[in-house]
């Protein structure tokens, strides 16, 4: 049975390279926190049902269930807590397809131990801030079409646009890589079916573009502020 609630101090590490897994459970418990260690999916996909840690660390590439399989065996996209997917490939297409199935982010190995502890240590704490004063429930509640083709990290970065966030300042409040914001705002248009900023505006507010298309860029930005 899952337990409620997200224990704020304990973190999945998952990898199975052996090196790796001692190298970043170090790091974090040196930062505080409790780690639990998985050298393939099957067993941290159990264990995450029935425990939420604060933080999911794993390897995209894994023998058996993949990380991809992981993300999806779980809902990340819905899960409660941040899942980090980290690779040694620079693979673009693979780091797109993870945050499409609901990862929070897409670390390099290359980076250093100490920036991940430090990514997602920020990560975790705007997660829990978040839990306690939800940013996004206007959002949640407007209805309007597409909105259930997003999934809540979308829906996240929705409300960012929508409170005319840059991708910079998003990042930064989401916890985040401006990389990662880029691709679901990517995703959020295609979903539903925006052509800019502004369109994407109009869609949410449920107002008439054509109405619109002559209203000036400080106009618009001024609609969206009123978000």
């Amino acid at each position: 049975m899952l337990q409620t609630g997200v224990h704020s101090s304990e973190i999945y590490i998952v990898d199975d390279d052996a090196m790796v897994r001692e190298s970043l459970s170090i790091a974090f418990s040196q930062a505080g926190y409790q780690v639990r260690t998985f050298c393939e999916g099957t067993s941290v996909i159990a264990a995450a049902r029935v425990r939420i840690p604060a933080c999911i660390v794993m390897d995209i590439y894994l023998p058996g269930t993949s990380g991809l399989d992981i993300l999806k065996q779980l809902d990340a996209a819905n899960y409660q807590a941040p899942i980090f997917v980290v690779s040694a490939r620079r693979d673009i297409s693979i780091a797109v397809e993870a945050i499409k199935n609901g990862a929070c982010d897409f670390i390099e190995k290359q980076t250093d131990v100490a920036s991940i502890v430090t990514r997602v240590g920020k990560t975790i704490a705007t997660w829990a801030s978040r839990q306690q004063k939800d940013a996004t429930v206007e959002i949640r509640w407007r209805h309007f079409p597409g909105r259930h083709l997003l999934s809540r990290r979308e829906i996240e970065v929705l409300a960012q646009i929508m409170g005319g966030a840059s991708n910079k300042e998003s990042a930064t409040t989401l916890g985040i890589s401006c990389r990662t914001i880029e691709t679901h705002r990517q995703h959020i248009m295609k979903k539903l079916g925006a052509k800019n900023a502004v369109d994407l505006v109009h869609i949410v507010l449920g107002t008439d573009s054509r109405r619109s298309q002559d209203a000036s860029p400080r106009a618009a930005r001024d609609q969206i502020m009123r978000v």
